[in-house]
Parts: structure tokens; sequence; C-alpha cells
């Protein structure tokens, strides 16, 4: 037994050694990103400093490059996104789950894995052929009514602009959110959905008291996956924001994000506005990796107050 022991320890040395090899070789790939995006980006940083965040007038060319008119744009197109598609995507998932017969529900899961895969060039077509006009002849026009007018439904109506870029974005995330959550709900015991419905809970009471509370670590991760897409969404959003870096008066607003503003500008970039580009894109990951770790950190509670 002792020398089967020896054996199979020895023949496992090949794959110990592999697997080791892509580990480091992964950790060798993420660390030569990071370093070349800072390296490029680092004469940016140098000559403007602080100023690179916190400056409101961004200017291709010889700048100035205040990236924060770009960066209240990214987080507020984001929020829209997931205002609008967390909600419509939770009860989505729980109505492919409880509420639709079988034989539709497969043809809606297919459809929503279809969406999934749509790139991303076709919903700002979809946005500029269908929604801007029906922004700028109807919606717009009725959310100024509501507000008389006034913040933060006042300006223009245009079409282009930060609302429109926020609902693209949330249709673009709208099926990763129902996929996942829709699968993470599934594994919900059904024991729980009884217990539930036998003490007198209504079948809402219980899909929102018990169902989504116990699968909350899974669907924490379909929002943060949902909110990495919309921060780097890039060519959808360039199509439909308007590509005006200016902090937004209102909802109406015209606007960039920093991934639009790096889709539109490269190609054309040279000298130092490549390095500021560049520093974009390092703001840019340091807000996703941020997400991600607030993420981390709410699905770390969720899963100590399940224990």
């Amino acid at each position: 037994m002792a020398e089967r022991i020896r054996l199979s320890a020895t023949s496992d040395r090949p794959y110990k050694f592999l697997l080791r090899g892509a580990a480091l070789f992964f950790g060798a790939v993420i660390i030569l990103f990071v370093w070349s995006v800072l390296h490029t980006a680092w004469p940016a940083i140098r000559a403007f400093g602080f100023h690179l965040v916190t400056g409101k007038t961004w200017a291709a060319g010889n700048g100035p490059f205040g990236a924060l008119p770009l960066i209240v744009d990214t987080l507020l197109t984001t929020l829209i996104a997931l205002v609008i598609a967390v909600p419509i995507g939770l009860a989505s998932a729980l109505a492919l789950l409880y509420l639709i017969p079988q034989r539709i529900r497969n043809t809606a899961s297919s459809l929503i894995e279809l969406l999934a895969a749509v790139p991303s060039v076709v919903y700002g077509l979809w946005g500029l052929w269908f929604l801007i006009p029906w922004f700028t002849k109807t919606l717009e026009p009725f959310l100024a009514g509501i507000t008389g007018g006034g913040w933060p439904f006042n300006g223009a109506h245009e079409g282009f602009g930060v609302l429109l870029a926020g609902v693209v974005l949330a249709v673009m995330i709208l099926p990763t959110i129902v996929a996942i959550s829709r699968d993470v709900i599934s594994v919900v015991p059904s024991e729980l959905i009884e217990g539930g419905l036998s003490l007198g809970a209504t079948r809402s009471q219980v899909y929102t008291r018990v169902v989504l509370p116990s699968a909350r670590t899974g669907i924490f991760g379909a929002i943060a996956l949902g909110a990495g897409r919309a921060l780097g969404e890039t060519i959808a959003v360039a199509m439909v924001i308007g590509s005006n870096p200016q902090l937004p008066h209102s909802l109406f607003s015209s606007g960039a994000t920093l991934a639009s503003t790096i889709a539109t500008e490269f190609g054309e970039a040279t000298g130092s506005t490549t390095s500021a580009l560049a520093a974009l894109a390092l703001m840019l990951m340091i807000i996703t990796a941020s997400v991600n770790a607030g993420a981390r950190v709410l699905t770390n509670r969720a899963l100590k107050g399940n224990s």
C-alpha cells in the first residue's frame, strides 16, 4: 500500500508542475498588463497629477486633461442601468422559475441567452434608430412634464444623452442578471418555499422574504458582473451618449464616459493624449476593481449571515 501511494505521488508530479506553471503564467500576464497600462499613463500622471481626476475640462490634443466629467458620466450611466435592470432582472428570473409554464420556459431562457450574445454595436444601432426618435418625441417631453421642466429632467430634448446611454446599458446587462439570478435562485431548497407557504405566507412574500434572501450571494455576483459590463462598455455608449465630455446638468445632458472616450479618441491620439487615455484606462480599472471588491465584501457578509 505504501509503495502504491509513493508511485501515485510520483506520477502526480508532472501535473503539479503544469498547474503551478499555469498559475505563475497567469500571474505574470496580469502583472505585465497592469505595468504596461501604468507605464503608458505615467507621463500624464507626472505632468498633470491629481488634476487628471479633479479637472472639469477634457480637451484632446495638448489638454487640459480633466477626467471628472468622464468619471461622473461613467458612474451615472451605470447607476441608471442598475436601477432599471436589477428589479426587472430579478422579477424576470422569478417568473421564469415559478410562474411561466414549462413549455414556454425553455424558449424564454434561450432568448435570454441569445440576447446576452448580441454584439454591443447592435445595441448602439438600436438606440440610434429606435430609441432616439422615441426619446425625443415621447419619453423626454413626458418626463419633463412630470417635473415641470425642472431637475433632473431639464434641458433640450435631443435624445442623445446620459439617460439614453443608461437605458441602453440596462438592456445590455439585463440578460446577464436574469441568467445568473435564475441559476442561483433555482438551487434554493424547495423545502424553504413549501415551509413558507405552509406558515401562511403568500407567494409574493415567499419570493421576496425567503427565496431572494437565500440566493443573495449569487445575486450580488450577478449585479457585480452587470455593473462591470456597464462600466466598461464602449461602442454602444459612444453611439448614443453624445460624446461631449462635460459635467451633466440633467439626465438629458449629452456626455462621455471613460470607456467611450478611449474608444473614440484613441485612433487619432498622439503624444500626451495617448498617455492621458491610458490614465483613463487605469481609472476605469480601479473603479471596476473597487466594484468587484465591494461585491465580494457583500458576498462574504451574506455567507456569514447564512452560516
